[in-house]
């Protein structure tokens, strides 16, 4: 064995910092596919990655334990004997979106997984919990409204179809850039409208644009996740525990965007107007990607926080993000065990 293959063998495999794909790259990737099809595993961050590293179930492959390509390290083995690659995002939409298009055009992947925390929309349901949304939609596209139009006023390039007033706004009502004097000023933020994200399918025309706002997981994943509901999950952190012991629920929607939702008033917005309960920062990137690759989807979120606060223990993400990741990596497990 030449030192390039003792080392592939030893340590995996980690490519150029260029973003071409080189000859021996290909290979590589050629090599690993050829194992394959796996489930792919996206995850947001590292302390959500790490109880998955860190299972038992999660067994690295011999030769080729990861690749990294693009700044991404793709953890490549078997997970509850399933065939897995696990790549870890890092924080918003654009970067769970680059690595889940990786993830899907480099290897082969029959089917994407993705799981973490979310802040909670509703307040049914607690920390600990562990939601698996039927819809996913990305509500940080907006057309923002000209101050003095309103809900009846087209927007700008409505009419060439490139925004729509058919989601719905969200007006800045009670906003006021002169509370600090007795002056009345005009709420000149107006309102803005939720947008569709323009999607170009891999089966469809180049160029030609379709519409998406509500992105569906894969019916069958849907049909599975039924069966997670009598998962026994850890509801303590320690000295520290939740009033009753977290479930799993099938839920109807979560929303995601560049948007950290620490506030009451936008998190009862969100659950009001779109029925969402999860909220996060990549599930929709992730759905959106697969809707395009036409490749079968589903989120696992456990919930961390209230967001927006409310009860004394409803906003305790510091204390409980762990237990949260650690119920996400048990449900997703389950899961896993039960695709065929």
């Amino acid at each position: 064995m030449g030192l390039l293959g003792f080392l592939v063998l030893v340590l995996g495999f980690s490519s150029s910092s260029y973003g071409a794909i080189s000859q021996l790259n290909s290979r590589l990737i050629a090599s690993i596919s050829r194992k394959g099809p796996y489930i792919g595993i996206v995850v947001p961050n590292s302390f959500e990655l790490s109880p998955l590293l860190q299972s038992p179930t999660f067994v690295l492959d011999h030769k080729f334990p990861y690749f990294d390509f693009a700044g991404r390290r793709f953890r490549i083995g078997k997970l509850e004997n399933q065939k897995v690659i696990i790549v870890m995002t890092g924080l918003s939409m654009l970067n769970a979106g680059i690595s889940t298009q990786l993830l899907l055009t480099l290897f082969n992947i029959k089917g994407v997984i993705h799981y973490g925390i979310a802040g909670n929309a509703n307040p049914e349901l607690q920390i600990g919990d562990v939601t698996i949304p039927q819809y996913w939609a990305h509500t940080g596209l907006w057309n923002w409204q000209r101050f003095g139009d309103g809900p009846d006023d087209e927007l700008a390039f409505e009419s060439d179809g490139d925004f729509t007033r058919s989601i719905g706004y969200l007006n800045f009502s009670s906003y006021n850039n002169n509370t600090n004097s007795s002056m009345s000023v005009s709420n000149l933020l107006n309102n803005v409208w939720y947008q569709p994200e323009e999607t170009f399918p891999v089966n469809s025309t180049p160029e030609v644009r379709q519409h998406a706002f509500w992105v569906q997981v894969d019916n069958t994943y849907f049909e599975i996740a039924k069966k997670l509901e009598d998962i026994k999950l850890n509801g303590c952190v320690n000295t520290t525990c939740l009033p009753r012991s977290p479930i799993v629920t099938r839920v109807r929607r979560g929303v995601s965007a560049n948007v950290f939702v620490d506030n009451r008033a936008y998190r009862d917005f969100l659950n009001s107007k779109y029925n969402a309960t999860s909220i996060d920062m990549e599930s929709a990137a992730v759905a959106l990607v697969c809707l395009q690759q036409r490749t079968p989807f589903i989120a696992i979120r456990a919930l961390s926080d209230l967001a927006g606060g409310g009860s004394a223990i409803s906003n305790e993400a510091a204390i409980f993000a762990s237990l949260a990741s650690q119920n996400a990596v048990e449900v997703l497990k389950r899961f896993i065990s039960l695709i065929v």
